[in-house]
């Protein structure tokens, strides 16, 4: 999606305390854009609508057409927070939502990143972190984005992390898949496969369930595929269900609500080596951008396969495997074990 450079001007008429961004065709008014949301570095609501507005293209490319969960923090970082999924009412009339729903039903109008307008918006709010749909609004039934959230259990050091992802991103290469991988924002990594518009949310789901069960069995004292965190250990969890129907995965170049306004940042598998993920911040990012590219501009490109993770699935289901547990929120899943922790088992 072409970017359309946005540009801001001081307080509107009737109101200094607030100021009026153009962007992508829509004028999106900032009030109060002295706040201060990140107070430890000094970025303020203002400084954040600058982040996206120099981040435009590559975050557009990244979360453009999709429904995205709202985690704000009205008062910035270190004020009160709480996650969003319904846009409030008395939204501008411009602004795109499309009905998402929970597991159990329940159903919400949810923003749409239509364009940068929708972001900054969005920033206006508090929002400090987007939470991505891995559906694109236009096709909710199909899943383009295979997910991998490489979640590390105490003790477990990013260097390892690091390499948990480098194993995930060869082992898929030895199937001829390829991947595109990300900083968390905090202390984890993100994995994705780009995907042909195929398949459903539970198919690319059991994809990822097949591969967490294989990286594991390789790797099993640095990698787990254990649900229960009991049985997690001092590893890298591979969690599968983020790509359950309805999860959400932090977006691409969003900013993390943390003291320091770190950024998920994508990155190409080279630059992961030595990279310190604390470094990728509000006031880092946009310069890397301009270095070196867009490490993701690709993505779109070159869409990838399940297929041979599937047959994995298959595979596993014929030798008698169950299927992985489901988050607590979700119904009772067709071959799915005992939704309990094991602990807890052996006591009742």
């Amino acid at each position: 999606m072409a970017a359309t450079k946005g540009t801001a001007t001081g307080g509107t008429p009737g109101d200094p305390e607030s100021m009026e961004v153009s962007a992508a065709g829509h004028t999106v008014r900032i009030t109060h854009p002295g706040k201060d949301y990140f107070p430890r570095v000094g970025l303020t609501k203002a400084d954040l609508v600058e982040y996206y507005l120099a981040v435009e293209k590559p975050v557009m490319s990244a979360m453009g057409g999709r429904a995205v969960l709202m985690e704000r923090h009205p008062d910035g970082v270190p004020g009160k927070s709480f996650f969003q999924k319904r846009v409030p009412a008395g939204h501008p009339d411009w602004l795109r939502t499309t009905v998402v729903s929970t597991p159990a039903g329940t159903t919400s109008d949810a923003l749409v990143i239509h364009d940068i307008a929708h972001v900054l918006w969005a920033v206006n709010l508090g929002c400090l972190g987007f939470h991505v749909w891995a559906t694109r609004a236009s096709d909710p039934l199909h899943a383009d984005e295979l997910r991998f959230d490489l979640d590390p259990m105490p003790k477990v050091t990013f260097d390892e992390v690091r390499t948990v992802a480098q194993l995930l991103g060869e082992l898929l290469s030895s199937l001829g898949i390829r991947s595109w991988v990300k900083t968390s924002g905090s202390k984890g990594l993100h994995v994705y496969v780009p995907l042909h518009a195929r398949w459903g949310a539970v198919t690319v789901r059991s994809a990822a369930v097949a591969t967490a069960r294989e990286l594991a069995r390789r790797h099993p004292d640095l990698v787990t595929d254990e649900w229960w965190k009991e049985e997690r250990g001092r590893r890298v969890f591979v969690d599968f269900n983020q790509n359950a129907p309805h999860k959400t995965v932090f977006g691409a170049w969003s900013v993390r609500p943390r003291v320091g306004a770190q950024v998920s940042t994508p990155l190409t598998w080279q630059q992961l080596d030595g990279i310190d993920p604390d470094s990728l911040t509000v006031a880092t990012v946009p310069a890397r951008i301009e270095e070196f590219g867009d490490p993701w501009a690709d993505r779109w490109d070159n869409r990838q396969t399940i297929e041979p993770l599937l047959e994995w699935h298959e595979r596993d289901m014929a030798l008698g495997l169950l299927d992985a547990p489901w988050p607590p929120q979700y119904p009772k899943m067709p071959n799915e074990p005992p939704r309990v922790a094991p602990s807890r088992a052996r006591k009742d």
